[in-house]
């Protein structure tokens, strides 16, 4: 059979843990290294030939249909699926959304996940297997941060642990699957669901062997907090085809090492700038993330700041506090 070319990516999600940055976007219409994840992954999919894809919307919705669009100018058709006046979850969103998905199979993507997984090979092992879902997995090597799934020995995904020493040897889920449009049907419509600590855990319980999962080595960053965010966008900086190209930044104010393709890479001083950003000349913006329309005039010093557009067009501060430990990403 060949592969889905329908997908649902999830962006309905409030992204809580990347505040404040997702009280100016929805988190997956932030931009990394200067296109919103939304963008990238709309683009990864179209180009594996997965161009009929749609995208559920709650949170800060304009924000993501302003980025996205319809889809074209990635090569894709964009559509909607909307959550209101509730956020449905990450099975009640699917359900939602069946009827405008419009397929038996399709993939379902996390929309804050960048990831290089093989979706060829993943469709082929859902097929073969004649699963209601198979996930995308690599070794949990952070089971510290991140709880896992456990596999027996053909594959089949046997439940779900949490992070901590209880899901050391299993394996992290990285936000890409196939998934059987009946996996959700039993759910009524608008229902509030879960998938991994609901949905799944029961087709696990009542039809052994219909969820599974395939391991590879596939590359992921995780965009979950201000942290991952800052990480992301370093490392993906360093490809200049990434970079968007609306700011109006004076390069001295940032430090050596300041491109305007929105990524100063300078070491201490690097910042990350956003859309229609204005930093005059003789301001210093150091370590900083600068979000959407923030206007620097000149002789303000940041360092180690989110800077917002406050209600009145004013420049809002808020500390960029990085984890210390610098978590690193599965590249």
């Amino acid at each position: 059979m060949a592969p889905p070319t329908r997908a649902l990516v999830l962006t309905a999600g409030l992204g809580t843990r990347l505040r404040p940055l997702t009280t100016v976007r929805a988190k997956p219409a932030i931009p990394v290294a200067g296109e919103a994840i939304a963008r990238r992954i709309v683009r990864w999919l179209a180009g594996h030939g997965v161009r009929d894809i749609v995208m559920n919307l709650h949170h800060l919705p304009h924000t993501l249909t302003a980025v996205v669009g319809d889809g074209a100018d990635l090569g894709a058709r964009v559509r909607y699926s909307w959550e209101q006046p509730a956020i449905l979850g990450s099975a009640g969103g699917p359900r939602q959304a069946l009827a405008i998905v419009g397929a038996s199979t399709f993939f379902l993507v996390n929309g804050d996940t960048l990831t290089d997984v093989d979706l060829e090979a993943l469709a082929s092992a859902h097929d073969r297997a004649a699963a209601l879902v198979t996930l995308a997995l690599v070794p949990n090597t952070a089971f510290e941060r991140y709880g896992g799934v456990l596999l027996d020995s053909d594959g089949s995904v046997t439940g779900f642990v949490r992070r901590g020493p209880a899901a050391r040897g299993s394996f992290h889920f990285i936000g890409v699957q196939v998934v059987a449009a009946e996996a959700f049907a039993s759910l009524p419509a608008g229902a509030i669901a879960g998938s991994i600590g609901g949905v799944y855990d029961d087709l696990i319980r009542l039809h052994p062997g219909s969820v599974r999962g395939l391991v590879s080595e596939a590359r992921f960053f995780d965009v979950g907090t201000v942290t991952d965010y800052w990480n992301t966008s370093i490392a993906l900086a360093r490809d200049p085809s990434a970079f968007a190209r609306s700011a109006s930044v004076d390069r001295q104010s940032l430090g050596g090492g300041w491109s305007v393709d929105r990524v100063s890479l300078g070491g201490s001083t690097q910042s990350i700038v956003w859309d229609d950003v204005e930093i005059a000349e003789g301001s210093i913006v150091e370590h900083c993330i600068v979000t959407d329309r923030v206007r620097v005039p000149p002789g303000q010093v940041y360092r180690h700041q989110i800077l917002m557009r406050g209600p009145d067009g004013e420049t809002v501060s808020e500390a960029l506090v990085l984890e210390s430990d610098e978590r690193q990403r599965h590249n």
